[in-house]
């Protein structure tokens, strides 16, 4: 072998290898270039059905939306709109070219709208009623909520409609009441009359049978319940209405010394009933509260006669009052027939009456537990019942409480 043979076959060996390396390389950069390819394409594909999922969506809200009687409108946290659907478009009297991507006070153009949103971004929700257009125009109820995504979610909803029925009502049950009271009055004055003129014979040695007696009760008892229930219809349909007399002018009012007195106010009808009554007043201290004291003793004197009503002979009714400092809480407890648990969510409404209480045969309006609800909601209150079908009732109701401080007025607690 030649001197530089081996020279000449390691730059050969060695050139194969750099060779085979190149090549190796080549090839991963090609499969590297490839996946990465693969990869990027399907990424892209990704996104394009994301894209199109997101259209689709888009679509389908914008159709949602547009079905929608109730207006909808979006606004982001520059309070410009993104999305009016066409109910929002109308409540608004605008074209979507001058409501979307306009500023709200732009697209509104009035500020109380702007103001709700405003207090929504803020506070988290929101909500009024306003008139559209003046006097005669719509009225609307505005409700803004603040979106977990940032901005406000504005809902817009026509109830003309609604008002306009609303005030028929009222005014068809303001017309009737009026229209009834005069002759119930008249009747019920003849009826006292006729008891009083047979009662006269009778005393004169005149035929005067129990028949007629009873007779007369009954014409008197109806008279008098559809009397009650004129007077209550013309009270419900004045407090639901926001005007007088639903609350009149307030002060504080001790709860303790208001259960006396309305028990005492009970008690011949009690005893006539064979019931007895007990008042329960919080040894902790005084239990005052701010209101109209004749409004919330129309509210016990309701419950209490209800108490006493479907008690049965010998049973006891208990009026508690209770202070915790912060609430005062009213409780009137009876021994009697309960009320059934499918009934407890309704018994507040107008004119229900459980028909237990139908079957009993006990006069009543169903119109008496509306009121006291819609007297305690306007003191700021809460009413609820508690019954067991066949044991009892419990109706409370819970007020403020005034909390004195020396040297100072009396306060609400807040």
């Amino acid at each position: 072998m030649e001197p530089g043979g081996p020279i000449l076959v390691v730059a050969f060996v060695t050139l194969a290898v750099v060779a085979v390396v190149a090549v190796a390389s080549a090839v991963r950069a090609r499969r590297a270039h490839q996946a990465a390819t693969a990869v990027a394409g399907e990424a892209t594909a990704r996104a394009a059905r994301a894209e199109a999922s997101a259209i689709r969506i888009e679509a389908a809200m914008a159709e949602l939306l547009g079905l929608l009687a109730i207006g909808v409108v979006r606004l982001d946290v520059d309070m410009v709109v993104t999305v009016a659907n066409d109910a929002a478009l109308a409540a608004l009297d605008r074209t979507r070219r001058r409501a979307v991507g306009r500023p709200a006070f732009e697209a509104f153009a009035d500020q109380r709208l702007v103001d709700l949103a405003a207090e929504a971004s803020e506070s988290g929700v929101a909500h009024t009623e306003l008139m559209r257009g003046g006097a005669d125009g719509r009225a609307v109820v505005a409700r803004a909520t603040r979106s977990p995504a940032g901005g406000v979610w504005l809902t817009l909803e026509d109830v003309s409609e609604l008002r306009r029925l609303q005030r028929i009502r009222a005014e068809f049950i303001d017309n009737l009441s009026h229209e009834l009271r005069t002759p119930l009055t008249s009747l019920g004055l003849l009826a006292e009359t006729l008891a009083r003129d047979v009662e006269t014979a009778a005393a004169a040695g005149a035929p005067v049978t129990s028949r007629m007696r009873d007779r007369i009760g009954k014409i008197q008892l109806e008279t008098g319940h559809l009397t009650q229930m004129v007077m209550e219809m013309l009270e419900l349909s004045r407090i639901e209405a926001g005007g007088p007399p639903s609350i009149g002018l307030p002060g504080e009012v001790d709860m303790a010394s208001l259960a006396t007195s309305t028990v005492e106010r009970l008690r011949t009808f009690a005893d006539r009933s064979g019931i007895r009554l007990v008042v329960d007043t919080s040894p902790e201290g005084p239990a005052h509260v701010h209101g109209d004291e004749d409004r919330l003793g129309q509210v016990l004197l309701n419950l209490l006669h209800n108490a006493v009503k479907f008690s049965t002979t010998g049973a006891e009714v208990t009026v508690r009052v209770v202070s915790d400092g912060q609430e005062v809480i009213t409780s009137v407890i009876d021994s009697g027939i309960g009320i059934p648990q499918e009934a407890q969510a309704r018994i507040f409404e107008r004119f229900y009456k459980v028909d237990r209480a139908r079957a009993r045969g006990e006069g009543g309006t169903g119109l008496g537990l509306a009121i006291a609800r819609h007297i305690v909601d306007a003191h700021g209150g809460r009413i609820w019942v508690d019954s067991l079908e066949g044991t009892g009732s419990t109706f409370s109701f819970a007020l403020p409480a005034v909390v004195p401080v020396r040297g100072r007025p009396a306060e609400i607690a807040s």
